[in-house]
Protein backbone atom coordinates (compact mmCIF):
# COMPACT_ATOMS: atom_id res chain seq x y z
CA UNK A 1 0.00 0.00 0.00
CA UNK A 2 1.16 3.73 -0.85
CA UNK A 3 4.27 4.70 1.56
CA UNK A 4 4.73 1.13 2.91
CA UNK A 5 8.08 -0.23 2.34
CA UNK A 6 9.12 -1.59 -1.34
CA UNK A 7 10.26 -5.24 -1.55
CA UNK A 8 13.96 -4.76 -2.92
CA UNK A 9 13.22 -8.53 -4.87
CA UNK A 10 10.54 -10.77 -6.36
CA UNK A 11 7.75 -10.71 -8.70
CA UNK A 12 6.10 -7.23 -8.20
CA UNK A 13 3.18 -5.38 -10.31
CA UNK A 14 2.19 -1.69 -9.69
CA UNK A 15 -1.24 -0.71 -10.27
CA UNK A 16 -1.17 2.25 -11.82
CA UNK A 17 -4.81 4.20 -13.08
CA UNK A 18 -7.11 6.85 -11.15
CA UNK A 19 -7.96 6.54 -7.61
CA UNK A 20 -11.00 7.80 -6.56
CA UNK A 21 -11.33 10.97 -4.60
CA UNK A 22 -12.79 11.89 -1.31
CA UNK A 23 -14.58 14.50 -3.29
CA UNK A 24 -16.19 12.27 -5.67
CA UNK A 25 -16.44 9.43 -3.75
CA UNK A 26 -16.73 6.27 -6.12
CA UNK A 27 -15.93 2.84 -5.81
CA UNK A 28 -11.75 2.22 -6.83
CA UNK A 29 -11.15 -0.49 -9.64
CA UNK A 30 -8.21 -2.14 -7.63
CA UNK A 31 -10.02 -4.78 -4.49
CA UNK A 32 -11.22 -6.35 -7.87
CA UNK A 33 -7.82 -6.38 -9.69
CA UNK A 34 -6.10 -7.77 -6.10
CA UNK A 35 -8.64 -10.35 -6.39
CA UNK A 36 -7.54 -11.34 -10.20
CA UNK A 37 -4.03 -11.40 -9.34
CA UNK A 38 -4.23 -13.69 -6.47
CA UNK A 39 -6.76 -15.58 -8.84
CA UNK A 40 -4.67 -15.67 -11.90
CA UNK A 41 -1.17 -16.09 -10.15
CA UNK A 42 0.31 -19.47 -10.43
CA UNK A 43 4.42 -18.53 -9.96
CA UNK A 44 6.66 -20.29 -7.05
CA UNK A 45 7.34 -17.01 -5.40
CA UNK A 46 4.86 -14.74 -3.65
CA UNK A 47 3.42 -11.84 -6.05
CA UNK A 48 4.01 -8.02 -4.62
CA UNK A 49 1.29 -6.08 -5.35
CA UNK A 50 2.16 -2.12 -5.05
CA UNK A 51 -0.99 -0.26 -4.58
CA UNK A 52 -0.86 3.46 -4.61
CA UNK A 53 -4.23 4.04 -2.47
CA UNK A 54 -3.46 4.52 1.10
CA UNK A 55 -3.65 1.30 3.74
CA UNK A 56 -7.29 2.99 5.58
CA UNK A 57 -7.77 5.64 3.41
CA UNK A 58 -4.63 7.48 5.69
CA UNK A 59 -3.39 10.64 3.21
CA UNK A 60 0.31 11.36 2.63
CA UNK A 61 1.38 14.14 5.21
CA UNK A 62 3.19 15.60 1.93
CA UNK A 63 2.23 15.50 -1.69
CA UNK A 64 5.45 15.01 -2.71
CA UNK A 65 5.90 12.67 -0.34
CA UNK A 66 3.18 10.03 -2.13
CA UNK A 67 4.68 10.89 -5.52
CA UNK A 68 7.75 10.15 -4.49
CA UNK A 69 6.69 6.56 -3.26
CA UNK A 70 4.36 6.36 -6.31
CA UNK A 71 7.55 6.80 -8.94
CA UNK A 72 9.77 4.44 -6.66
CA UNK A 73 7.08 1.66 -6.73
CA UNK A 74 6.34 1.94 -10.91
CA UNK A 75 10.34 1.67 -11.10
CA UNK A 76 10.88 -1.30 -8.97
CA UNK A 77 7.97 -2.64 -10.10
CA UNK A 78 8.03 -6.07 -12.43
CA UNK A 79 5.23 -5.24 -14.43
CA UNK A 80 3.18 -2.08 -13.98
CA UNK A 81 -0.22 -2.53 -14.40
CA UNK A 82 -2.38 0.70 -15.70
CA UNK A 83 -6.18 0.29 -15.77
CA UNK A 84 -7.99 3.25 -17.10
CA UNK A 85 -11.73 3.59 -16.31
CA UNK A 86 -11.93 7.13 -17.37
CA UNK A 87 -14.91 9.14 -16.04
CA UNK A 88 -13.92 12.81 -16.62
CA UNK A 89 -16.25 13.83 -13.81
CA UNK A 90 -15.02 11.28 -10.83
CA UNK A 91 -12.02 9.57 -11.99
CA UNK A 92 -10.07 12.37 -14.99
CA UNK A 93 -7.13 9.88 -14.72
CA UNK A 94 -4.45 13.13 -15.73
CA UNK A 95 -1.63 11.74 -13.52
CA UNK A 96 -2.03 8.57 -15.37
CA UNK A 97 -1.46 10.26 -17.98
CA UNK A 98 2.15 11.35 -17.46
CA UNK A 99 2.55 7.96 -15.43
CA UNK A 100 2.28 5.80 -18.75
CA UNK A 101 4.43 8.18 -21.15
CA UNK A 102 7.05 8.02 -18.33
CA UNK A 103 6.84 4.11 -18.72
CA UNK A 104 5.34 3.28 -21.70
CA UNK A 105 8.94 2.46 -23.37
CA UNK A 106 10.19 0.63 -20.33
CA UNK A 107 8.80 -2.88 -21.58
CA UNK A 108 6.66 -3.30 -18.20
CA UNK A 109 3.50 -1.36 -18.91
CA UNK A 110 0.38 -3.02 -19.73
CA UNK A 111 -2.28 -0.97 -20.97
CA UNK A 112 -6.53 -2.06 -19.86
CA UNK A 113 -8.69 0.75 -21.33
CA UNK A 114 -13.09 -0.75 -20.97
CA UNK A 115 -14.42 0.65 -24.40
CA UNK A 116 -18.01 0.97 -21.73
CA UNK A 117 -16.37 3.24 -19.37
CA UNK A 118 -17.66 6.81 -19.13
CA UNK A 119 -15.13 8.46 -21.12
CA UNK A 120 -13.46 5.91 -23.48
CA UNK A 121 -12.63 8.98 -26.36
CA UNK A 122 -10.16 10.29 -23.70
CA UNK A 123 -8.31 7.04 -24.03
CA UNK A 124 -7.44 6.51 -27.76
CA UNK A 125 -4.12 7.92 -27.82
CA UNK A 126 -2.59 6.45 -25.12
CA UNK A 127 -3.99 3.61 -26.92
CA UNK A 128 -2.23 4.67 -30.16
CA UNK A 129 0.90 5.36 -28.02
CA UNK A 130 0.99 1.58 -26.34
CA UNK A 131 0.53 0.21 -29.71
CA UNK A 132 2.90 2.49 -31.19
CA UNK A 133 5.21 0.59 -28.38
CA UNK A 134 4.33 -2.91 -28.64
CA UNK A 135 2.41 -2.39 -25.04
CA UNK A 136 -0.22 -5.09 -24.34
CA UNK A 137 -4.01 -3.42 -24.85
CA UNK A 138 -6.73 -5.04 -23.22
CA UNK A 139 -10.36 -3.77 -22.94
CA UNK A 140 -11.33 -6.13 -19.34
CA UNK A 141 -9.40 -6.07 -16.14
CA UNK A 142 -9.35 -10.01 -16.27
CA UNK A 143 -7.54 -9.91 -19.49
CA UNK A 144 -5.08 -6.72 -18.40
CA UNK A 145 -4.20 -9.00 -14.88
CA UNK A 146 -3.07 -11.38 -17.44
CA UNK A 147 -1.58 -9.22 -19.53
CA UNK A 148 0.66 -8.04 -16.69
CA UNK A 149 1.27 -11.52 -14.98
CA UNK A 150 2.68 -12.43 -18.93
CA UNK A 151 4.73 -9.36 -18.15
CA UNK A 152 6.08 -10.43 -14.82
CA UNK A 153 7.11 -14.15 -16.36
CA UNK A 154 8.55 -13.27 -19.32
CA UNK A 155 10.81 -11.01 -17.03
CA UNK A 156 12.50 -13.77 -15.14
CA UNK A 157 12.71 -17.71 -15.76
CA UNK A 158 10.30 -19.74 -14.53
CA UNK A 159 12.40 -20.97 -11.35
CA UNK A 160 12.82 -17.26 -10.40
CA UNK A 161 9.13 -16.51 -9.91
Amino acid sequence: MAREPIPAAGPSVFLAGPTPDKKTPVPSWRPDALRLLAEQWTGHQTLTVLSPESRHGQRADRYETQVDWETDARAAATAILFWIPRDLKTMPAMTTNVEFGLDVGTGRAVLGCPPDCPNPERNRYLIYVARRHGVPVCTSLADTVAAALTTVSAQGTPADL
